[in-house]
């Protein structure tokens, strides 16, 4: 193009030169005039004037050379601009077609987490009407944390005292001629007020757990009832837990014992304790609460069974026998066991608690079922006793002995026995789950202990080798729940066989229960012990070894407001008050002296709790 431009611009040129030479008019042939110096002037002039146009011209087409350059340039770089705009339009045609159909799927991700949002908005708006709130609960690296407990403030009246704060020890219910059964006592207490904390953490194939629970029911060895009230701080439960996906749970630590009857499975913290004020519960209840690895299956949430190895102690109470054994000792204050010791009026002491030297855990072992009506299980208790017996103790001088002169240790041994029981519970809900109605049953040789009653496990043969005691406990509930009422009833009664034997050497009978121990004196009150006023006087001639306790309770719980079931949560107020009453019954025992019989021991209490419960 920049060619063709530049050939029509000199011909252009050319033929306006050519026109301007022929428009001048031709002159008429004449002669030839002489050629002067003013002509060839005039001539030169011509000349040098069309030289000046031509060079002009020149200088003309130079700037239109110059200016058709610069077009061209423009042009090219406008194509060249109009090429690269083109390319960018094409790719940004292809960014946009991209980025829309991106906008497209987003939109439709948008739309279905929008529908899945509130699907489960719905379903958790579901849920949470069904069960109402989630406990409040602290989020610490992975692990959700729930506090929980209760704090109370109780009383108990008792007809005949007991100097027990509202936690009541059956077997010491008194004989009718002590002194304080004719005398009642009252004592408000919020001893029993609660703390626990819950820890939770969800891995891929397991679920991790931890519990603590803790009271104040603690004796210290400045406690008292005069000013500050200073009791303290008492552990019930401390352990862990890991529950994995394929049924398999692994629980150790100090908890409920796997004697303890559950609601669900074999389930920590599904515990069916007494509704009860008195945090000993009720007689016929089976329970400890002790160190404790236990190991559990759950087949299809149908069946479950566990196994526990738990800390085993042994009971035992014996009379009249000579000092050819030895159970335990008391504690070791460095070995963190409890070193006191108790004074009484006549300078002699009692240790305030006893350890034995056990051999082996207590093993135990339960099968629960949930058919789909009712709450079953069966359990079985395994536990191995074990003293040292001195044989020449009592009987040195005999030709056994090698007729020794004193009490000696020469030929003692170890002697043991095996012990245990089996047990079964059912409980069964009806009226909607309004109405629970519960059997417990266990019974065994050496496992007193486990009776809320605290019976003893052993006695002692007259040759110093224990004497396991048969016992047998059973308890009845009836549990009524509402949304503002819970009405509950327990009859329990826990049973001690006798262990008795006959001591050639000394003449005298031994053991526990036995029908030649002297009754004749608990009908009969004595002096006070002191003269201090706090050390009633001790019945003479007056054993009185519990054959059976029996207890009946009835109590109501209030419950006003009950944050579970309100919109948010903030707790629950109960209050409610509980009766109580008390017989044990003792074995028969004459001693050959007057006053044989049985006696009894009566109690009637009346208790009474507030209690505010952190949200659950």
């Amino acid at each position: 193009m920049n060619s063709a431009w530049k050939s029509c611009a000199i011909l252009l040129l050319a033929t306006s030169l050519v026109a301007q030479t022929n428009t001048e008019p031709r002159a008429k042939k004449t002669k030839a005039a002489p050629i002067t110096a003013a002509d060839v002037q005039a001539l030169r002039d011509a000349i040098a004037a069309q030289q000046a146009a031509l060079a002009q011209q020149q200088q003309q087409i130079q700037e239109l050379r110059d200016t058709l350059q610069r077009k061209d340039q423009a042009v090219q770089q406008a194509t060249m601009a109009a090429t690269d705009a083109a390319g960018k339009a094409d790719a940004a045609q292809a960014q946009a077609s991209q980025q829309q159909q991106t906008v497209v799927a987003l939109k439709s991700d948008v739309s279905d987490l929008k529908t899945n949002m509130l699907n489960t908005t719905m379903t958790l708006q579901e849920t949470q009407k069904s069960i109402g709130e989630a406990p409040t609960a602290i989020h610490f690296k992975g692990v959700t944390i729930t506090p929980g407990g209760f704090l109370a403030a109780e009383t108990v009246w008792r007809s005949r005292a007991l100097g027990a704060d509202i936690n009541t020890p059956f077997n010491s219910v008194t004989m009718p001629g002590a002194s304080q059964s004719s005398v009642s006592e009252f004592f408000g207490s919020g001893r029993q007020s609660r703390i626990s904390m819950l820890a939770q953490g969800q891995l891929t194939s397991v679920k991790l757990s931890g519990y603590y629970e803790a009271d104040f029911l603690g004796v210290g060895t400045t406690s008292n009832n005069n000013q500050s009230n200073s009791y303290p701080l008492r552990q019930r439960q401390a352990w862990g837990q890991a529950a994995f996906n394929n049924g398999w749970t692994v629980t150790g630590g100090q908890m409920w014992s796997l004697v303890t009857e559950t609601k669900h499975g074999t389930d920590n913290r599904t515990e069916a304790t007494p509704l009860t004020i008195d945090p000993q519960y009720t007689v016929g209840f089976s329970w400890a609460r002790q160190y404790g690895i236990r190991l559990s299956k759950s087949f299809n949430n149908k069946v479950w069974f566990a196994v526990s190895a738990e800390n085993s102690q042994a009971t035992v109470t014996s009379h009249g026998n000579a000092a050819n054994f030895l159970v335990g000792s008391a504690g070791n204050n460095s070995g963190l066991y409890n070193a006191g010791a108790s004074a009484s009026a006549s300078g002699s002491a009692a240790n305030l608690a006893n350890y034995s030297f056990n051999p082996s855990p207590d093993v135990i072992a339960k099968l629960a079922f949930e058919p789909g009506f009712g709450h079953y299980e069966v359990f079985g208790v395994y536990s191995r006793f074990r003293d040292r017996v001195f044989p020449c103790e009592e009987n040195f001088a005999s030709a056994s002995c090698g007729s020794l002169t004193a009490a000696s240790a020469v030929q003692a041994f170890n002697a043991s026995k095996n012990g245990g029981g089996v047990g079964a519970n059912a409980r069964w809900s009806f009226a909607d789950k309004h109405l629970d109605f519960g059997l417990h049953a266990f019974g065994g040789s050496g496992v007193g202990r486990y009776g809320t009653s605290g019976l003893p496990d052993a006695s002692i043969h007259a040759n110093g080798t224990l004497d396991l005691v048969r016992s047998y406990q059973g308890l009845g509930t009836l549990e009524w729940h509402g949304a503002k009422l819970d009405v509950y009833m327990n009859a329990g009664a826990e049973y001690a066989s006798r262990a008795s034997d006959f001591d050639p050497i000394s003449g005298k009978p031994v053991g526990y229960g036995s029908p030649a121990f002297s009754n004749s004196g608990c009908l009969t009150e004595t002096v006070p012990g002191a003269a201090t006023g706090f050390f009633p006087g001790g019945l003479g001639s007056c054993t009185a070894d519990t054959r059976v306790l029996i207890e009946g309770t009835f109590g109501v719980w209030f419950k006003p407001y009950d944050g579970a079931k309100e919109k948010v949560n903030r707790g629950r107020i109960q209050f409610g008050p509980q009766f109580s009453y008390v017989d044990r019954n003792t074995w028969y025992g004459c001693g050959g002296t007057a006053g044989c019989g049985e006696p009894h021991g009566l109690d009637a209490m009346v208790f009474t709790s507030f209690r505010y419960y952190l949200p659950q």
